[in-house]
């Protein structure tokens, strides 16, 4: 199971890059990760966030939750809004290999990993919401 934040700010998403060696290397996807044996998911995503971008983040509702099966793997992944708390520094690459914030019309399917297109045309209309 992994769990995913949808961070959006000044209408733009943050997004992550997976780091050379990891599953699917290079690809852009919503910050996150794993959850542990016995971890609550929103617990497991305020975690992911500080250890790979450095926030403390308070998680929302969820967005969507979707299964997608790898050829070697499964996964199971929730995807959850989230704000960044009060004091919380800019999101910096920690434990991935790059951050960005991108706009709405900067969301090309071909940039992420297959389990995350499903929630694309969300995070789209979410993020050209809060752009005006």
């Amino acid at each position: 199971m992994v769990a995913a934040g949808i961070l959006i700010e000044h209408g733009r998403v943050l997004l992550t890059q997976r780091k050379k060696g990891a599953h699917l290397e290079g690809a852009w996807e919503f910050p996150g990760g794993k959850v542990e044996p016995s971890e609550d998911p929103r617990d497991a995503l305020v975690r992911e966030l500080r250890e790979e971008v450095g926030i403390e983040a308070a998680v929302g509702d969820v967005v969507e939750v979707t299964f997608h099966r790898y050829p070697a793997k499964a996964v199971l992944l929730l995807f959850y809004r989230v704000e960044r708390r009060a004091g919380s520094p800019e999101p910096a690459a920690l434990d991935v290999a790059d951050v960005r914030w991108a706009a709405h019309e900067d969301l090309r399917e071909d940039e992420f990993p297959p389990a995350d297109i499903v929630v694309l045309s969300k995070v789209r209309a979410l993020v050209a919401d809060r752009a005006g």
